[in-house]
């Protein structure tokens, strides 16, 4: 019993720690790209309407608030207690759900490098017993929702902490990012994360595949062609895939494409027609039917809301500022 309520107490120490450390660096609403370039901070006065972007291998830790995200029509809810992982690119849907202007939403996103995640699940499944080893044949969703313990909550605050001094930075954040990714390869229920170090297993296979989808988005890629580039036979290439990703092979490509797209012309002002051909479709009209199928709406449309959701929120970013939101 002493031993849960001292990991009760670590865990709400370095959630106020963490608390006060976004609210220096996050002071309004808005997302803050950091001095560290894998760490983005968010503050959020209001609760948001989902929007659909590819994450990136990443974790996802709210320090105050909550948020929901989708994959595939399965929900993820995650709050302090417990946070968001995604091991593989992935198209998720998420929204803040929790947060008002006397207790905002602050929470950030770490994002990993692929061999990172592959270095460290390696080391973690080399301490696994040849028994544990041979149940992991299946592959895992390549996102979850775990809970937050007290040491990947203090890892964190030491590395939000950087920002403070930031000559450290250099020198100091590799270490505790590694921690951090050490912290979560402990958290992950038995072969979640190990999968995708192991080589020749299926999910690293389907990792490398991934990443070939997302360098070479803008090509007609076949399942044929995928599945040889990784050594595996169509039927198991496609079974672990969706296993992995919730998607078919050719519907993650196509929901790839379409999200660069909506980057393009959001991010970059692409006409519609340039968007289409640049992530590889030749039709533009048939673009617009699956990109309105996908988002909800056509190209144009889309993207003038967003534009107009993105300046509300700046606006709505001012006010905060002006109003203050001390720690």
């Amino acid at each position: 019993m002493k031993q849960i309520a001292d990991e009760a107490q670590s865990r709400t120490e370095a959630l106020q720690q963490l608390t006060h450390l976004l609210y220096r660096h996050a002071p309004a609403a808005g997302t803050y790209q950091t001095a560290i370039p894998s760490l983005s901070l968010m503050h959020a006065v209001q609760p948001s309407a989902p929007f659909e972007s590819v994450y990136k291998p990443s974790v996802c830790i709210v320090a105050q608030g909550a948020k929901l995200s989708t994959l595939a029509g399965q929900i993820y809810r995650y709050d302090s207690s417990a946070y968001f992982l995604t091991s593989v690119q992935l198209p998720v849907a998420s929204s803040i759900v929790e947060a008002s202007p006397s207790v905002p939403y602050l929470g950030l996103k770490l994002c990993f490098k692929p061999e990172m995640i592959v270095e460290m699940a390696m080391q973690a499944a080399s301490l696994r017993s040849a028994r544990e080893e041979a149940s992991r044949v299946e592959s895992h969703r390549g996102l979850s929702v775990q809970q937050t313990s007290s040491a990947l909550l203090n890892a964190v605050v030491r590395l939000v902490g950087l920002l403070d001094t930031p000559g450290d930075i250099p020198v100091l954040e590799p270490l505790i990012i590694r921690e951090i990714l050490y912290r979560i390869v402990q958290d992950q229920p038995s072969g979640s994360l190990e999968q995708f170090g192991i080589h020749g297993s299926h999910a690293y296979n389907i990792a490398q595949a991934i990443r070939i989808i997302n360098r070479q988005y803008d090509r007609m890629l076949t399942v044929e062609q995928l599945a040889k580039s990784v050594n595996m036979s169509v039927s198991a290439f496609h079974k672990h895939f969706k296993q992995v990703t919730a998607f078919s092979p050719l519907q993650y490509q196509k929901s790839v494409r379409l999200h660069e797209a909506r980057r393009l012309m959001l991010a970059e002002g692409t006409q519609v027609a340039d968007a289409a051909f640049r992530v590889g479709y030749e039709s533009p009209s048939q673009f617009s039917r699956e990109y309105a199928r996908m988002f909800g709406k056509p190209p144009m449309l889309d993207v003038q809301q967003l534009r107009e959701s993105l300046q509300a929120a700046s606006g709505s970013a001012s006010t905060s500022a002006s109003g203050g939101n001390g720690s």
